[in-house]
């Protein structure tokens, strides 16, 4: 059995929901890593940022494009020592304008993925995957990665079993 990493972005609070803006205790994404770590007992590593986005939506998406737009790497809170002893890496995060946050891509270059298999999972208010899958494709190279797992946003809390059985396709 390959050691499982599942690394993820989320975010709580102010989140768009079905049109609306919602207050989450807990976000989207990580309730999708939470069901992955009961399915496969992986180690379980959060990609957050020393600076917290604003809590109120709008302001935070509008941080979040700038950041897009100036291709940031905001600087994360910690770091794993090393990624080699995973051999299969499941990534989550939430698609912002189609691709992952761009904390997500300080993780991604902070470590060499070559070899490892990588399953992206992501949130989406109806996007999908966006543009994701292809832009993880060029950032990671020598890695594989498989088809993933993509979940409307307001469906997370409902998805357990649906995520489960995807994440144990990966045991």
């Amino acid at each position: 059995m390959s050691k499982i990493l599942i690394a993820y972005y989320s975010r709580a609070g102010q989140n768009y929901v079905n049109g609306s803006i919602e207050n989450l205790k807990i976000g989207n994404t990580k309730r999708l890593a939470e069901f992955i770590h009961e399915a496969t007992q992986g180690d379980l590593f959060e990609i957050d940022t020393v600076k917290d986005y604003p809590i109120d939506y709008t302001e935070c998406t509008n941080v979040a494009k700038d950041e897009l737009r100036q291709k940031s790497r905001p600087e994360l809170k910690q770091y794993l020592d090393s990624i080699s002893e995973y051999d299969t890496i499941f990534l989550g995060f939430p698609c912002w304008w189609g691709l992952p946050p761009m904390a997500v891509y300080t993780f991604l270059e902070h470590y060499d993925f070559s070899g490892k298999t990588i399953v992206p999972f992501t949130t989406h208010e109806g996007s999908g995957f966006g543009g994701s899958i292809s832009s993880l494709r060029n950032v990671l190279k020598n890695s594989k990665i498989a088809e993933g797992l993509s979940i409307h946003g307001a469906e997370a809390s409902r998805a357990e079993s649906q995520t489960k059985s995807f994440a144990k396709k990966f045991i």
